[in-house]
């Protein structure tokens, strides 16, 4: 064999437990795995089609990004949040997003305008039919196009380590109808300032409309907003 051969096989090995952390993670973000649930790594591996190996490395990997808690002999489970981190990690999503939606004026093209564009008119047609899983996809898509278009790999590096905690509450908590509503008006905002490339105003909308949902992101994991604090709604 010769050495370009033995080099391509070895990329391919060093990429199969990326593969599975990538899969893995969209079962996190997507909710079909929840905060408190357990990783079953046999029916992982059969379902990915990989060994134990890869996947143990996937999880080490998502452990590293917080989106699991590994458990002393006892593999591991999707990762919760208490009230204080997920106030303080609302703050700095809503600050990245803010920074990647003044950037984005600077540098975003108008073919990346209009692909965003297409995204916002499927949402909010999703949002008229009362369709949610569209919806939902369609409205991330919005955003990280947005943050694509700041062009700062740092930036956008930071804001998907961080949001991807909060991302399956963010885009699949359910919404009272009015809060669906002000969701969409926000949007139209949204796009109006890009289109405007009017970076001032779109920070200001980007960090006041990941702040708006607060109170739908708390409710997923169980919180409630009492004034300035964040309790459970059990009451603890």
């Amino acid at each position: 064999m010769s050495v370009a051969n033995e080099n391509s096989l070895a990329i391919q090995r060093r990429y199969l437990h990326d593969e599975a952390a990538d899969r893995l993670r969209e079962l996190i973000l997507s909710g079909r795995l929840a905060p408190g649930d357990r990783v079953n790594e046999s029916e992982l591996c059969e379902q990915f089609g990989i060994s134990r190996t890869p996947m143990r490395e996937a999880i080490k990997i998502l452990a590293a990004e917080r989106l699991l808690e590994t458990l002393p002999n006892h593999g591991a489970r999707v990762a919760q949040i208490g009230g204080e981190e997920l106030e303080e990690m609302i703050e700095v999503v809503a600050a990245l997003e803010a920074t990647g939606g003044g950037l984005a004026c600077r540098h975003i093209t108008d073919a990346e305008i209009a692909e965003i564009e297409a995204d916002h008119t499927a949402m909010v047609d999703a949002w008229r039919r009362g369709d949610e899983t569209t919806y939902f996809a369609r409205n991330r898509a919005i955003h990280d196009a947005i943050m694509a278009a700041s062009r700062n790999r740092t930036l956008i590096n930071l804001y998907k380590s961080i949001s991807g905690r909060i991302l399956r509450a963010r885009y699949s908590a359910h919404k009272t109808p009015q809060q669906w509503e002000k969701a969409v008006r926000e949007h139209e905002m949204i796009m109006a300032q890009l289109r405007a490339r009017d970076e001032e105003a779109l920070t200001a909308t980007m960090r006041d409309h990941v702040r708006g949902k607060a109170v739908v992101i708390a409710g997923a994991y169980g919180l409630s907003i009492d004034g300035a604090k964040w309790r459970r709604q059990d009451g603890a």
